[in-house]
């Protein structure tokens, strides 16, 4: 669950930078607006998609009211979803949600 929502955490957050550093500057400083409705429809998506996923993920994962308001914000923060990850990544556990290192195969492998 956790590493579905970190999944669309990251489409939001790709979309927010798109938004807000490309289609926006090219239209108020090049006059080019083109890229508004269809960079402005798709970080809707994301946004709405973010905000449906993180509630089941922080249910799931008993996130605090703390872990609740940090996540939530970083939704309407730019850069915020990629600032929030490592909480994410901390509050899914080991379930798979974040790639295994060599470090960590080592300790699993002797059972430490």
């Amino acid at each position: 669950m956790m590493g579905v929502f970190r999944i669309v955490a990251l489409i939001e957050g790709v979309t927010t930078i798109l938004l807000f550093f490309v289609a926006m500057p090219l239209k108020y400083l090049a006059g080019y607006p083109a890229l508004i409705p269809t960079t402005g429809m798709a970080h809707g998506v994301a946004f709405i998609a973010y905000l449906l996923a993180m509630a089941p993920a922080l249910i799931v994962s008993r996130a605090s009211v703390v872990g609740w308001l940090r996540t939530t914000l970083a939704a309407f923060v730019p850069l915020g979803t990629f600032v929030n990850d490592g909480y994410l990544r901390r509050l899914g556990g080991q379930g798979g949600a974040a790639p295994l290192t060599r470090r960590s195969r080592r300790r699993r492998r002797s059972g430490g």
